[in-house]
Parts: C-alpha cells; structure tokens; sequence
C-alpha cells in the first residue's frame, strides 16, 4: 500500500481564510504534505479559477463547505463541479452531492465553543439523512476554542498546538454507533483560516499560521496505486480520483503530528493468506487476527469494537484474535495523548 499524508479542511482568501491558493500550497509543499483540500465556504472559485493541481510534491484539490441558511450543519463537499444553493435543508444538499457524484463530511458535528460570541458553535443538527459519507472526527479549530478560557486565551494564542488532546467523544461515540449499521468514513480537519487577532489593543499576530496547523490534525490515505506528480491534466484528475477514492472507503487514518509522526502506521485484518484494510468488510471466521504496526514509538493501542474496549497493549505493535463480530477501530496513545484514531474494519456485519 502506499501512504499519503494530508491537511483537510481549509480555507483560503476566496471565503474568509487570509491565504492565497498558491500561498497555502506553497506552505503544505514546504511542510511534507502530500496533498491538502481546500474547502472555502459555499464556493468552488478555486476550482473555475484553476488552482486545482501539484505544487511541487502537494497536490491541492478543491472541494468546499457548504451550510444552510441558519449557517448550521457545515458539510465538507469533495468531487464536485457545482455547489449548492444555502437556501436548501442539508438533507437535501447532503443528497445532491452523492447524486453528483460527490462525496462529503458532517463538519465538526458536536461544537459547543461558547469562549468567543463573535464565533459561535456550528454543529450538525439534521442527523435524518444517511447520504454523507462521513464525519469530521477531529477538528483542531473547534477543539482550540472549546478548550479557550479566560485564564490560559493567552497561551492558548501563542501555543495553538499544546491545547489540542483528543477527538470530541460524542463524536467519536456518535461516529461508532452509525458504522455499526453503515459504513461512515473517519477524516481529520485543521480548519484552517490563518486568522490575523489584534492583541492588547495594538499588535496584531497570526493566531493560526498555515504553516503550524498543518503540523497538527492530518489524515493518511492509504492505496494500492501510486500517485504519480505531473502537470498533466490527466495525471492531476488520476490523483485527484485516487485521494477520494481512498477518503470514500475509509482507507485512512488520523493522527496528530504534533505528538509524533503516524506515517507508517497500519491496522489491518488477516485471514489465512488474505489481507483486509480499514474500510473493508470480512465475513467471521475462528482465524481472523487484527494486526496494527506503530511507525517508530512504542503507544497504547487500544482495540475498540462497536464503540467500546475490547483489550489493549503498550507496544509497538500488537495482534489480536478475533472471537465476536463487529465494528473495530483502533485508538493510540502516547503519553496518554492521542495520537492515531484508525478507521474501521467490519467483520462479519
């Protein structure tokens, strides 16, 4: 399989990010990202405007986030060529997108940021749709303001990156049950705006510079084809196919850079001679083992299955013997820090 490390969720000078297109590629290049995904509010001018493609080893694709008229149930749209009217229910955007072909995640589902009044919480509320692909697990914006108080705001500025500790659980709790029942793909977000705060009244600073959020929340992909960098158009639309094809399946993983590299990590199921992925369906049998592989740092791996523990090591590497169907995923820890949160493998459900 071969790994790709990517930023999702960001937002450029086309909604209200303060970076260009090729500013913000140029950065994820210079950072070792492989590919990042635009996702300006309620616009694809990116895309008309051709910035989709390589910028040096980054690939940058353009997808956006689209919401409704009360600006609630923020969706992360991908694979698009049209975005949709804010006048519409989400149920009915969310369906429009996979209709078209598209994919798309419930953005920050759970936010109950209540620290800034100019920035409230925008959750997900119309749960009567089961058209989304999947859900924004970890979210570095929303988890920054929910942990912002009075006392540690201005640590919090200057540090954006040591506040950050884990996935919001009743997302993740959320997340569990539905892939008990469907397939709903785990993706990771920075929603990054690099916006410019005037502090004390007379200097302004870069609250959340491009350049150090795509040091914390990423995603890796993992896939069978190479992504192969060229200026070719062809050669961009096979990459672009291969990147969303990967998010589609759940063959991806999120981790947080800050707390350690995850590339290289696996988690996979074997079964005899036969290898399955995250994202892949196994029927039950008594020789199904559940293999994970930690890249470099010995962690807590936690084994969970349908949204609760099924047995753990402090390792670098574990292998479990499967004896009950069901969902499972796996959690790491470093330092009791998460670290890496797997997407699911399904077995015999």
């Amino acid at each position: 399989m071969f790994e790709y490390i990517g930023a999702l969720h960001i937002h450029s000078v086309f909604s209200d990010g303060s970076g260009e297109a090729r500013e913000i590629a140029a950065i994820a290049n210079e950072s070792g990202l492989d590919f990042i995904l635009l996702t300006d509010h309620n616009t694809l001018r990116a895309l008309k405007e051709g910035f989709e493609g390589f910028y040096g080893k980054t690939l940058l694709l353009v997808g956006c986030e689209i919401n409704d008229k009360q600006n609630q149930n923020h969706y992360i749209a991908c694979g698009i060529d049209e975005t949709f009217s804010t006048r519409l229910p989400a149920k009915k955007y969310v369906k429009l997108i996979k209709d078209a072909g598209g994919i798309g995640f419930l953005a920050h589902p759970h936010e109950k940021r209540y620290s800034m009044e100019q920035h409230p919480p925008y959750p997900w509320t119309d749960w009567d749709t089961e058209d989304f692909t999947g859900i924004e697990i970890w979210n570095h914006m929303s988890e920054w303001m929910e942990n912002l108080t009075e006392q540690n705001k201005y640590q919090s500025f200057m540090h954006p990156l040591k506040t950050i500790t884990a996935p919001n659980p009743e997302t993740v709790e959320v997340w569990d049950k539905l892939n008990i029942k469907r397939k709903v793909v785990g993706i990771g977000g920075i929603d990054a705006h690099a916006h410019k705060v005037n502090l004390l009244g007379f200097f302004e600073v870069e609250v959340f510079p491009y350049k150090v959020l795509f040091k914390s929340i990423r995603t890796h992909i993992l896939t069978s084809e190479k992504i192969e960098i060229s200026d070719n158009p062809q050669k961009i639309a096979a990459a672009k196919r291969i990147v969303y094809h990967a998010l589609a399946e759940g063959r991806c993983f999120v981790s947080n850079y800050y707390h350690s590299d995850a590339t290289g990590f696996r988690f996979f199921a074997e079964d005899g001679n036969r290898i399955y992925q995250m994202g892949d369906k196994v029927d039950f049998s008594k020789n199904i083992k559940l293999r994970v592989l930690l890249p470099g740092n010995s962690g807590l791996i936690k084994l969970i299955r349908n949204g609760k523990l099924y047995d753990s090591v402090e390792n670098f590497d574990a292998e479990f013997i499967i004896k009950q169907k069901g969902v499972y995923r796996v959690e790491v820890y470093i330092d009791n820090k998460a670290w890496i949160f797997s997407n699911h493998i399904r077995i015999g459900i």
